[in-house]
């Protein structure tokens, strides 16, 4: 499986207009041959717009999921990205993930909000992170703060999963993130992570970029820098590395009794 990860500047809160932009990614990344495009968190509205966040959320199999599914249809580009959803009366910091038929195979509600913003805004999520088949890789999602915890990626893995999707929004001041955490969860649990990252001013924040595709022996397949980027990778296998480079904790694990 190819893989892109596309690193931006924080768009408008205008989904009208940042539809288009996006569309305009899947169909760069598809051309170079790409069988599946990575977006940060919370692409629809916006991260930093609080104030659109329940005034703009949608539910699950709205207006967006429905141009997500076309846009990764027409392309033939799987599409993971984050958004706004709306269920009841709460509204949840989501991720879905958009086979290249047009099928949505992975959905996701953020368990681990970061942050006064988030937890003003959004319910907690309080669904297990879910593990599906995706151009027959077992894959993961998770968003964001929650790959910082090693018991979501590890209960992922324990899934069988050898591919986890972590749209974000990492400020400027996290770099350990990319840095440290998202290589150790990969290395860890010898699956591949992939961070996708802003980067750049959103009104008070600065997003740090520094995106990532982190393999399973946990150094970059490809990382980018501080600007806006996008990054296009093979999916690796643990196979493809000396067998001693590859991590044998997940399965030397023992418990106490």
């Amino acid at each position: 499986m190819k893989i892109a990860l596309v690193q931006p500047q924080p768009l408008s809160s205008d989904p009208a207009q940042i539809l288009p932009i996006i569309e305009t990614w899947v169909n760069g990344v598809a051309s170079l041959g790409a069988d599946l495009i990575v977006l940060p968190e919370l692409i629809l509205p916006g991260y930093n717009r609080p104030e659109d966040h329940r005034a703009q959320a949608q539910p699950l199999g709205g207006e967006w999921c429905a141009a997500m599914g076309d846009m990764a249809r027409k392309y033939g580009c799987a599409i993971c990205y984050g958004w706004a959803e709306r269920l009841g009366d709460e509204v949840f910091n989501a991720a879905s993930v958009f086979d290249k038929s047009g099928a949505r195979v992975g959905h996701y509600r953020k368990i681990q909000l970061f942050g006064e913003m988030e937890r003003a805004s959004f319910a907690f999520g309080a669904e297990p992170p879910p593990v599906f088949d995706l151009e027959g890789t077992r894959t993961g999602l998770l968003i964001c703060y929650d790959i910082e915890f090693p018991e979501h990626a590890r209960a992922l893995a324990r899934s069988k999963a050898d591919l986890i999707l972590v749209p974000t929004a990492n400020p400027v001041g996290y770099d350990h993130v990319p840095d440290l955490l998202v290589r150790a969860r990969a290395s860890e649990n010898a699956v591949t992570v992939v961070y996708a990252n802003y980067t750049g001013p959103d009104r008070e924040i600065v997003f740090g970029g520094k995106s990532i595709i982190a393999g399973p022996d946990g150094q970059a397949v490809a990382q980018a820098g501080r600007g806006p980027t996008t990054l296009i990778a093979d999916l690796p296998k643990p196979s493809d590395y000396p067998g001693e480079v590859i991590s044998v904790q997940f399965s030397d694990l023992r418990s106490f009794s």
